[in-house]
């Protein structure tokens, strides 16, 4: 039985963790809504890093939601997912997107890091 939980050691929290992967990402996957940026680790498990920035989406409640159905997307696909350092960077497009669009897209880019 697998453990769904997002657990705190599936973040990446430190700066210097997103700096790795900002500068050296192995893997992208990119869409008119959002991108992807993947590194290896050698954690054994994949983590997830969000980058959702206040100049392309202008409302607190706006972003929240969205973070919300990334987290949710890793969460059920974190026993599938390369043991990578991920992160999820939206875009300005992303805002036209109802949830389930939004949830088809990331899961169709998840599919791309599949074990």
């Amino acid at each position: 039985m697998f453990n769904y939980f997002f657990q705190k050691n599936k973040r990446l929290l430190r700066s210097i963790n997103f700096k790795d992967v900002f500068n050296k990402p192995s893997h992208k996957q990119n869409t008119l809504e959002a991108s992807i940026l993947g590194r290896f680790n050698t954690l054994g498990y994949p983590r997830l890093g969000l980058s959702i920035p206040r100049k392309n989406i202008k409302y607190a409640h706006t972003r929240n939601s969205i973070k919300r159905l990334i987290r949710e997307t890793f969460r059920l696909l974190q026993h599938q997912l390369l043991s990578m350092d991920f992160v999820v960077i939206a875009k300005k497009n992303i805002i036209y997107l109802n949830n389930k669009c939004i949830i088809d897209m990331l899961n169709n880019l998840w599919s791309h890091y599949y074990n």
